[in-house]
């Protein structure tokens, strides 16, 4: 596992080629020299419905994204989606990125966040830089509003606003805290850990995609699928979160898959992604409930959202 130096440092080196990217954030960063505010660079937000964003920089603790503008920005086809943007809140991915490969990465829920921006080019001239002092000034400006912003934060929290990097993945946080939810962006690094929320005891590694849960009165089991096309399945989440749809792959072609007979357990799902860094993640996303009657109808296995919140003391 990454400590947090590596990762800060990490960071860094996806951005080490855009120079006006590099210096506003570093300058962001030294100015702000809170080592409690969580930070990330390119990552994928979810910012409405299914709408993707790899945002510059965004600040997890503090519901806030920041988009440096460049002088491609300046052209009017851009100034025209970057308005539909801030406006709507829906923004396409970066091009050269392709869409399965977004689908396999971890995605951040955002759709309480502010987004702030600023622009590097030159008014005049998109392909010139922006005096440097006055983006400075700008920079030195928003550093100012995340401080102000964490100040409020933590006095709504009534607590201290902490990036704890080395608990990042540790379930004992949610145990203890005696619940998980959606909005918590709950993410684990093993598959033991999601299981330990639920009665798995061991530190043993496990492999696999399907754990029934200990408490049989609960009816559930824990689901890790992968919710991107894949040799075996193709698992497809909706634009609002509420539906997995589950076909299975049998040489290269959907299989009409067998009738559902009878009760069948709800699924507790932490869904496999790729993080910002390459490492396998797996995400809590909800409790859902097969849809036996719309399943049998499709043949497809249907699956809809019943919960977002777990109380964790009926597990332990």
């Amino acid at each position: 596992m990454l400590n947090k130096d590596a990762y800060l440092l990490g960071n860094f080196s996806k951005i080490k080629h855009k120079k006006w990217e590099l210096f506003v954030i570093t300058r962001i960063l030294h100015t702000l020299n809170d080592s409690n505010i969580e930070y990330v660079c390119q990552q994928y937000i979810n910012v409405k419905g299914n709408r993707h964003y790899l945002a510059d920089i965004c600040f997890p603790s503090l519901k806030v994204y920041y988009e440096i503008d460049e002088g491609q920005h300046a052209t009017e086809k851009h100034k025209e989606g970057d308005k539909k943007r801030t406006q709507d809140i829906l923004v396409a991915t970066k091009k050269h990125e392709d869409e399965n490969k977004i689908k396999q990465r971890e995605v951040l829920e955002a759709t309480d966040w502010m987004l702030k921006r600023i622009r590097v080019y030159d008014k005049s001239n998109s392909y010139a830089g922006r005096d440097l002092q006055e983006v400075i000034e700008e920079v030195d400006q928003f550093v100012i509003f995340l401080k102000d912003r964490k100040k409020k934060f933590e006095e709504k929290l009534n607590k201290k606003i902490i990036w704890d990097y080395k608990n990042k993945f540790n379930p004992s946080r949610y145990i203890n805290n005696g619940s998980i939810s959606v909005d918590e962006n709950v993410v684990f690094r093993y598959i033991k850990d999601c299981l330990k929320l639920f009665g798995y005891t061991s530190d043993k590694h496990l492999q696999g995609g399907w754990w029934t849960v200990g408490t049989k009165h609960l009816n559930q089991a824990v689901w890790l699928p992968k919710l991107y096309p894949n040799k075996q399945w193709s698992n497809t989440l909706s634009q609002d979160r509420e539906t997995i749809t589950e076909n299975e792959i049998v040489d290269g072609k959907f299989k009409k898959m067998n009738l559902i007979k009878g009760p069948v357990l709800d699924r507790i799902v932490f869904a496999h992604y790729k993080n910002i860094f390459g490492q396998t993640v797996y995400k809590f996303y909800g409790v859902y409930r097969t849809d036996i009657g719309a399943s049998n109808k499709s043949g497809q296995h249907i699956h809809r959202r019943i919960s977002k919140k777990i109380n964790l003391s009926s597990y332990i």
